[in-house]
Order: structure tokens, then C-alpha cells, then sequence
């Protein structure tokens, strides 16, 4: 029978997943989690929704690489996996209205509060670096 789908799409996104934790960013793969962790973390927070598709892995990974080499940088970095941990992004996007859900998306939040977005059209339409350059125009409006 060889190893069950699930067990294949697991180690599928697994280097997805590495891809982002190598950065230092914390997983959040339950509700549970993301209630801990986004509604009180202190200062800026950077909320990557990441995905399976391949402007999750052109861009919109690479963006948030490259902006995290930024002089100024989010206090918390935590990411969500659409469609892998479904329950864990359900509940980090009650946190990023009025915005529809779209994935990958990215999100700035300061003391709770939604204060930068990028949607995946702004994802799909824009190269890595211009990810990068949009964060951190925002890293220095809200991080400092």
C-alpha cells in the first residue's frame, strides 16, 4: 500500500513549513495556539498565512525572508498553514477582518490590532522583492 495520503502530503509541506521555522517564525497549528499567542502579544507581530501554492513558495516566502533581513523587525513571528492546520487558520483570520480569507496572506498586527495586510492578489501580482519592500515600509511605520 506504501504511505497514506495524509502521510504524503505531510512530508510534501513539510520543507513549506521549514522554509518559514528556519526563519524563527512559530507555528501555530491549533486554535488553541493562535488564541495564546495573537490577541496578547505585546508590540508588532508578523502573521504569515502560508500555503501550498506556488505563490506561497515564488513570493510570498521568499518576501518574508528577505524583509526579515530588515534592520527593523516584528517583536513575534508566527505563521498559520491554510488548508493543513484548517482550525488554527480559521481562527487567526477572525483576527484579520474585514479582510475576506485568501492564502498566502500576510499580516502586521500591533497589541492585538490589524494594522497592515497583504492579500494573496497582492502576492500573486508582485515579485519576493516587492513583498519585501511593502513590509518593511510597514515594519518602519509600526515596529519602531
Amino acid at each position: 500500500m506504501g504511505m497514506s495520503f495524509d502521510r504524503y502530503m505531510r512530508d510534501m509541506v513539510q520543507p513549506m513549513r521549514d522554509e518559514l521555522t528556519s526563519l524563527r517564525i512559530q507555528e501555530l497549528k491549533t486554535p488553541e495556539e493562535v488564541e495564546e499567542h495573537l490577541p496578547t502579544a505585546k508590540g508588532t507581530a508578523l502573521v504569515v498565512i502560508n500555503s501550498v501554492c506556488g505563490c506561497a513558495a515564488g513570493q510570498a516566502r521568499p518576501g518574508v525572508a528577505h524583509a526579515l533581513q530588515h534592520e527593523v523587525t516584528p517583536d513575534h513571528l508566527f505563521t498559520v498553514f491554510a488548508g493543513q492546520d484548517k482550525e488554527a487558520t480559521a481562527k487567526a483570520r477572525e483576527y484579520f477582518a474585514p479582510y475576506p480569507p485568501s492564502s498566502p496572506s500576510i499580516a502586521l498586527m500591533k497589541d492585538g490590532e490589524l494594522v497592515h495586510f497583504i492579500e494573496r492578489h497582492q502576492v500573486e501580482n508582485r515579485s519576493a522583492e516587492e513583498i519585501a519592500t511593502d513590509l518593511t515600509e510597514a515594519f518602519d511605520r509600526y515596529c519602531r
